[in-house]
């Protein structure tokens, strides 16, 4: 196995224990919360998987951006809620309930989206784009569905070990998290630099600032779950974003420092955003 292999192991490996952790601390109840309320499941999937594509759409059409940059906001738009958000909702004051309930209802409902987000995207854009089921269905599992559920039964089996393992767990895998991510920064920050301008940071700043906007104005009257809202439509899973380019724009090589510049932006400006919410920012 090379480098870039070694890496790409370590970043799943990472993503997964961390899912697994919040899943041995969390209830079977917390997972299913959304399909509960089923109001509150539709207002949540319309902010996050009808708003977000439609902004990412007029964007593209407003500004002249970069091939890989109009790819990048695309592919974004129809990704569900990445993996290791939850995490940081909850060290935000989000609900748990609603961070995990939010999380697994993304991930099941994404496995038919996607491919029918795609396919539209491709028709009102008049290129040939397109992605399985069958690969969401493996990104998803692999990422989301099943280490959580191996962590809600390890919780349900053994409920002493999962207490004391979600804690050490969940900081070794944050570890292993940098320890991936910092040699794909080193490599692609000089590209994902070569990206900026040509309206490209107005875009991705703007994507970022209008999805946490409107999951903020969406999330209810509790800040709790504004706070989960709002940072569930603003951030994407960057995995099934570069699955869905990899397998349709296989040359365009900017692709993935673009998800980078984005991943960058996205951490800066929701930082900023969940300040203005704590000292209580009104819309």
């Amino acid at each position: 196995m090379d480098l870039a292999g070694v890496i790409q192991l370590v970043l799943r490996t990472s993503v997964m224990m961390i899912v697994f952790s919040l899943g041995l601390q969390a209830t079977t109840q917390d997972a299913t919360y959304l399909f509960r309320k089923p109001k509150r499941l539709l207002r949540s999937m319309v902010t996050m998987l009808i708003i977000m594509p439609l902004l990412a759409a007029l964007l593209v059409q407003a500004l002249e951006l970069p091939p890989a940059v109009e790819t990048t906001m695309i592919v974004l738009s129809v990704s569900p809620v990445p993996p290791i958000l939850p995490r940081k909702q909850l060290a935000a004051g989000g609900t748990r309930s609603y961070a995990l309930g939010l999380l697994v209802a993304a991930a099941v409902i994404s496995i038919l989206f996607v491919p029918a987000a795609v396919e539209l995207f491709a028709r009102v854009f008049n290129k040939p784009v397109g992605i399985s089921t069958g690969t969401i269905a493996r990104i998803v599992t692999a990422t989301v569905i099943g280490p959580l559920v191996a962590g809600l039964l390890a919780r349900r089996f053994w409920a002493e070990f999962a207490s004391r393992a979600a804690g050490p767990l969940s900081r070794l895998a944050g570890l292993l998290l940098v320890i991936g991510v910092l040699p794909v920064l080193f490599t692609q920050i000089s590209a994902a630099i070569s990206l900026i301008g040509h309206g490209t940071l107005l875009a991705l700043t703007a994507f970022v600032v209008m999805g946490l906007v409107a999951g903020a104005l969406l999330g209810g009257p509790e800040l709790s779950h504004r706070i989960v809202l709002a940072l569930s439509t603003a951030s994407r899973h960057p995995g099934v974003a570069m699955a869905i380019a990899t397998a349709n724009f296989p040359d365009q090589k900017l692709v993935l420092p673009s998800i980078l510049l984005y991943l960058i932006v996205s951490a800066i400006v929701s930082g900023m955003f969940l300040g203005w919410l704590r000292r209580g920012f009104q819309f």
